[in-house]
Parts: C-alpha cells; sequence; structure tokens
C-alpha cells in the first residue's frame, strides 16, 4: 500500500520552492549560495590543517565552524518540513549526506579528532548536477556502471590472477633479496610487487641482486600491459551494449530494415517478429 503524502501547508510549500525549486530565480540563488558556503566550509577545514594557520587563527576558525554548521542545521530542518515524505529524505542518500554534514561538529565537542570528517561536506557538491541542470548526463554514468556490471565476472578473474602473480613474485622476491634491501618479510615484498606491477615505483623498496633487479625489470613491462586489461575489458563491454542499442534488423515479411533491436512489430507493415 503506497505511503501517503504530507499536505504541505503554504509556508512549508514556499520553502519547498526555494529549496527544491531550480527552476525559479529564488530556488537557483538558494542552491548557488549554498555551494559557495560548502566551498568555504571545506576550505576552512583545510587551512585548519595548516599549524601555522590554526595556531594564530583558532578562535576565528571555531566561531565560523559553528556558523557554518548551524546554517547547514537550518537548511537540513527546513528539508525535512518542507518534505512531503520527510522520512524518504532523511534515509535517502542526501538525506544522509546532508545530516553527516553536520554531525562532526557536535561530535567534536565531546571526541577530539572529529574535525577531519567534515569535509565528508564535499559530497554535498553532488547537488551542482540539479542546479546546472545536467541530469540528462548521467546517463552516461548509467552506461559505465552497466558495463562494470556486465564484465564483472571477467574483472574477478583479473583481480585474482593479480592477487596469485603478486603473491608468487613477492615470495619470489623474499627468497632472492635480503631484508637490507627492504624485503622483511612477504607480505612487505607483496607490497613491492604490487607498487612495481602497477609501474607506480616508490622506491622504498629496491632489489640489489642481479637476478632480482632483472625480474624487477621484467614485472614493470609486463606491467604496462596489465594496466590495460581491466580498461580494454570495460571498454569493449561498453561498445558491445551500444551497438546492441542501436542495433537494427530487417523485417522477415517486407524486408524493410530500421527497426530498433526490441522492437516487436515492423513500424512499415506491422508484421510481428
Amino acid at each position: 500500500m503506497p505511503k501517503k503524502e504530507v499536505k504541505l501547508k503554504p509556508w512549508q510549500q514556499k520553502i519547498a520552492t526555494i529549496i527544491e525549486g531550480t527552476d525559479t530565480p529564488m530556488g537557483r540563488l538558494f542552491d548557488i549560495l549554498l555551494l559557495v558556503v560548502i566551498l568555504f566550509s571545506i576550505l576552512i577545514v583545510m587551512l585548519e590543517s595548516v599549524s601555522a594557520i590554526q595556531l594564530v587563527y583558532q578562535t576565528e576558525f571555531v566561531i565560523i565552524e559553528f556558523i557554518i554548521t548551524g546554517l547547514f542545521s537550518i537548511e537540513y530542518i527546513l528539508r525535512i518540513l518542507s518534505s512531503k515524505r520527510p522520512l524518504r529524505y532523511v534515509f535517502s542518500f542526501m538525506g544522509l549526506v546532508d545530516l553527516l554534514s553536520i554531525l562532526p561538529t557536535f561530535i567534536g565537542l565531546f571526541i577530539s579528532g572529529a574535525k577531519p570528517l567534515t569535509v565528508i561536506r564535499a559530497l554535498r557538491f553532488l547537488r551542482i548536477f540539479r542546479i546546472l541542470e545536467l541530469s540528462s548526463y548521467t546517463k552516461g554514468a548509467d552506461t559505465i556502471i552497466k558495463a562494470l556490471y556486465q564484465s564483472r565476472q571477467k574483472i574477478i578473474v583479473f583481480i585474482i590472477s593479480m592477487l596469485t602473480i603478486v603473491i608468487i613474485l613477492g615470495a619470489l622476491m623474499y627468497s632472492l633479496e635480503s631484508a637490507e634491501a627492504g624485503f622483511t618479510s612477504i607480505p612487505r615484498s607483496i607490497y613491492w610487487a604490487i607498487i612495481t606491477i602497477t609501474t607506480v615505483g616508490y622506491g622504498d623498496i629496491t632489489p640489489e641482486t642481479a637476478i632480482g633487479q632483472t625480474i624487477a625489470s621484467i614485472i614493470m613491462l609486463i606491467g604496462y600491459s596489465i594496466i590495460a586489461v581491466p580498461t580494454g575489458i570495460v571498454s569493449a563491454e561498453i561498445v558491445r551494449s551500444e551497438k546492441n542499442k542501436f542495433k537494427l534488423h530487417d523485417c522477415p515479411k517486407c524486408k524493410k530494415s530500421g527497426h530498433d533491436q526490441d522492437a516487436l512489430h515492423c513500424k512499415f507493415c506491422g508484421e510481428k517478429f
């Protein structure tokens, strides 16, 4: 049985128009100001992480943070009050993001170290898709997600294969290289194999023996081709899904083409496929 929607009062409807109405001047202004405040709050968190600045402006940062949190709290309450289905908003993705964006400040009053969690406010920038009316571009994201899902078995096989390779290489390098070179254990040697095969190469662990350096060189060369594998798998799936989407077939009766793959009848003669 569908849940009943709450009938909004005139003042609630007015708030909803401003908060949700991106097609109105006030609604667009509200969303733009909201994004400016979000960006400013993230900037404040980053500046606070610089000890030299934090020591000088510690009091100012605290005041600004509580003002921003207060504004976000008011906005959160207004969204609940102006929603026809308050619980649906509260437990929605953006509703949870809105809640999490204000909780760290209050948690910080009782638990130290919660301050950096306020950067979760960056997720609120997802509202820019609604402001700039870019929702049509999310179809591209759906295509990528579908391609990832369709190619999940191949990707899982690839990941398992890679894990097997780096474990073998890690164990091999642990046997060949000394602890002084950084290969103090098999897990640490596996770490070296991962950063080498992905061509990251931090340089914190380096093989010293000739055979170890030879193996490392081979791994790095192989790494370039291995990196392209998951990209190729997903790309091929995207191309295949796009081809299937626009694939055309001929009518068995009139022999005319131009029908979508999911068409049930000929659009020229009406013949059932």
